[in-house]
C-alpha cells in the first residue's frame, strides 16, 4: 500500500511538472524581462517630451456656444466633463457628453466657441512630430477607427491617428482624432513586454484579467506540484529514512 502510495505521488509530481514546466518557464522568463527592463523606458519615456502647456493669458469664451451648437447636432443627454487643453497651441474645450446613450467627444475652439472637426492628418503629423525626441523621418501614417483585443491601440480613443516614424525600436505614437491629444506611445520593447505580460497573466485576450480561470488552474496545479514535491523529498530522502530508523532503535531500547 506505501509502495503504490509512492508511486502514484511521484507519477503526480512527474507528469505535473511536465505539464505546468512549460508555464513556468513563460513566467520565470518575463519575470525576468520585468525586472531588468526599466518601466519608463517600456512607457516609452526616453521617445517623447511632455506636451506643451497653456499660457495664463488664454482670453476664453464661455464653452455654452459649442454646447448649444452641440445640442443643435445631437441632442446631449448629458455632460460627463469639460476640459482645456492645448491643441496645437490654441487653448480647445474637450467636451465629452452622451447623446443617444453613446459618449462622445467633441473639440471647439475656447477662444472662438466655435466647434472644430476631428484632427486632419496634417495636425495630429503636427502632433507627434512636437512631441518625439529622437531626429528620425515619418515612415506611415494611419488612420485608426476600429482595433480588435490584441491591438496594440486597444482601450484607447477612437478613431486615432498612428504616426510610425523610422527607428529601430519602431516607435508609433497614436493621437485621437478627437480628443486632440496623445494617447499612447509604443514602440518594441513596450510590444515585447506586452507579449510577455500575456503570458505571465494567461489572458490571451484583455491581457490584464487575473481572475481568469485559466491562471487560476495553473495556480493551483502549481501549488499541488510544490506540495508534491516536499512530500516525494520526505518519502524518498535518505536523511529522512535514517532519523526514522534511530528513532525506532530509540523507542525499542527504552521498551
Amino acid at each position: 500500500m506505501k509502495t503504490n502510495s509512492n508511486y502514484l505521488i511521484r507519477k503526480t509530481h512527474r507528469y505535473l511538472g511536465l505539464f505546468l514546466g512549460i508555464q513556468f518557464l513563460f513566467w520565470t522568463v518575463g519575470g525576468l524581462y520585468f525586472s531588468w527592463n526599466n518601466i519608463d523606458k517600456v512607457h516609452g519615456d526616453h521617445l517623447r517630451k511632455h506636451p506643451p502647456l497653456l499660457t495664463g493669458n488664454l482670453n476664453l469664451v464661455s464653452p455654452q456656444k459649442a454646447i448649444n451648437e452641440l445640442n443643435s447636432i445631437s441632442k446631449i443627454d448629458a455632460v460627463i466633463s469639460l476640459e482645456v487643453v492645448n491643441v496645437l497651441n490654441v487653448p480647445t474645450y474637450r467636451i465629452t457628453y452622451l447623446a443617444n446613450n453613446k459618449k462622445q467627444i467633441a473639440l471647439a475652439n475656447g477662444q472662438t466657441g466655435d466647434l472644430r472637426g476631428n484632427l486632419t492628418k496634417e495636425e495630429a503629423v503636427a502632433i507627434a512630430e512636437s512631441l518625439y525626441i529622437p531626429d528620425n523621418k515619418i515612415d506611415r501614417v494611419e488612420y485608426i477607427t476600429e482595433v480588435d483585443k490584441h491591438s496594440e491601440y486597444r482601450e484607447k480613443p477612437l478613431p486615432a491617428w498612428g504616426i510610425f516614424f523610422d527607428h529601430p525600436d519602431a516607435p508609433a505614437i497614436y493621437v485621437g482624432a478627437n480628443t486632440g491629444a496623445f494617447e499612447a506611445i509604443r514602440h518594441d520593447t513596450w510590444r515585447t513586454f506586452d507579449f510577455l505580460w500575456m503570458l505571465h497573466t494567461m489572458d490571451f485576450e484583455a491581457r490584464d484579467n487575473f481572475g481568469n480561470k485559466l491562471l487560476q488552474a495553473f495556480s493551483v496545479l502549481g501549488l499541488i506540484t510544490v506540495i508534491s514535491g516536499f512530500i516525494l523529498y520526505y518519502i524518498s530522502s535518505p536523511t529522512i529514512r535514517k532519523l526514522k530508523k534511530r528513532k525506532g532503535k530509540t523507542k525499542n531500547r527504552k521498551k
